[in-house]
């Protein structure tokens, strides 16, 4: 880890926090990892996932951790370690935190109270319990105005987080590898979701999200959950969207994969995706609307069905008909970073109005300008979703889809390609295929 670098980024949340508190009256902000939660009527945990804001200052995922930053002071990191013999309560962390940070140890949350006596706190956190518990006014627990404000900065990186997102690619993309070996040696897929974790030495718990490892028709289903551990040597189509976390910080990369006797119109299909993702990454530049990136998508797949003649007519008759977004029924794109759908992807400034995705396509999890050291996904897909196209069947829209190709392409289910960007000053950087190569 670059020390620099790291200093650097505390540098700039400490900016932007005390820009966020200029909109409550507040004197600091303690921002909490969070609590461990069970299960209903169980004495089993969910698993633990920290909250972002405090992630972003300190990679130690880890419940009842707490920062305290107040303008001009050190911000104090109140490190709680129970004394426990029932789980290990060891703090594992790469970062040079009390170079930049004032570490304070304590075995219990109530100890903090000392810490912040008379002091007039927003908290920001899951567990509004523990602010109370903590005595901050319940109208300085979560205040939305400050959230707004972070919740919009948060899309600009600083070059530490940058780092981490690069290298959470260059771990992933040694994951896919192993999964398409996998799945090229009739893996199915348990096999190949086991072949990613190994490769990437990870548990599944340490996964950004739940893998999509989907075969056939499965591939179809946007976020398919499942692992089939059956005989798989039939299934010709892999669609994988896996990514790995470093110090907080997530990839998110998608890949579909087809075997040498995979029908002849859909291998035209991956090969055009894989053209319309590299294309719409080339558009990437400050300024231009994300929703543009979007509708170029749109476009792009129109042309894809009518020259696979999957669809007849002209671009501008699919478009009006919506026949695209059949086809294509999620956005082409999110913000990343400590989140995999990183938050205000839909804010239009700091203090939280709103640019709603069109109509047409609700999904689309991005409505920002985009700007330099923003990091956001461009991926792209074509699929065939029998609850989406067969009801068209006898309507207007379904007189331009060619049923014969489309029931003939059911059984291989979709294609997406993702990767992740970087926005330069005058372009972007992408920070998934400048590794793909060595992966190979």
């Amino acid at each position: 880890m670059n020390n620099t670098h790291y200093s650097k980024h505390i540098d700039s949340l400490r900016k932007i926090h005390e820009a966020a508190l200029e909109t409550v009256e507040a004197e600091g902000i303690l921002l909490h990892s969070g609590s461990d939660t069970l299960y209903f009527a169980d004495d089993r945990s969910i698993e633990f996932s920290a909250y972002g804001h405090y992630l972003r200052w300190i990679p130690i995922n880890k419940p009842d951790q707490f920062l305290l930053f107040i303008p001009g002071e050190t911000p104090r990191y109140f490190q709680v370690v129970p004394t426990d013999y029932w789980y290990d309560q060891v703090v594992e962390n790469e970062a040079p935190l009390e170079k930049d940070l004032s570490v304070i140890r304590t075995k219990v949350v109530s100890d903090i109270k000392i810490h912040i006596k008379n002091l007039k706190l927003c908290y920001l956190g899951p567990c509004p319990d523990v602010a109370t518990s903590l005595d901050i006014s319940t109208h300085n627990i979560n205040p939305q105005k400050v959230i707004s404000y972070l919740d919009f900065q948060r899309a600009y990186k600083t070059q530490y987080e940058i780092d981490q997102v690069r290298n959470a690619n260059k771990l992933a993309l040694i994951g896919h590898r192993a999964a398409k070996e996998c799945f090229l040696a009739n893996g199915n897929e348990y096999d190949i979701h086991m072949a990613y974790l190994r490769a990437c030495n990870i548990l599944e718990s340490e996964c950004p999200y739940t893998n999509i490892v989907a075969l056939g028709e499965k591939s179809a289903i946007l976020h398919y959950q499942k692992k089939r551990k059956g005989d798989a040597e039939k299934d010709k189509v892999l669609l994988i969207d896996a990514g790995c976390r470093v110090n907080g910080y997530a990839s998110d990369i998608t890949r579909t994969v087809v075997k040498e006797n995979v029908n002849s119109i859909f291998e035209d299909i991956l090969i055009g995706v894989e053209d319309i993702e590299r294309s719409l990454v080339t558009l990437v530049k400050p300024g231009v609307k994300y929703p543009e990136l979007h509708s170029q998508a749109l476009a792009k797949i129109s042309e894809l069905l009518l020259e696979l003649s999957i669809c007849s007519g002209s671009v501008d008759d699919l478009l009006e008909m919506e026949i695209s977004n059949l086809f294509m029924p999620h956005g082409v794109g999110h913000l990343l970073g400590i989140q995999v759908h990183d938050v205000g992807g839909h804010q239009r400034d700091v203090k939280g109005a709103v640019e709603s995705p069109p109509a047409s396509s609700p999904y689309l999890r991005n409505t920002r300008i985009i700007a330099k050291d923003m990091i956001f996904t461009i991926e792209p897909g074509c699929y065939f979703i029998p609850i989406l196209l067969e009801p068209q069947r006898d309507t207007t829209r379904g007189e331009v889809i060619n049923w014969k190709v489309v029931e003939q392409l059911y059984p291989c289910g979709g294609v997406r390609i993702e990767d992740n960007i970087l926005v330069t000053d005058e372009g972007s950087e992408n920070l998934t295929r400048q590794f793909e190569a060595i992966n190979q």
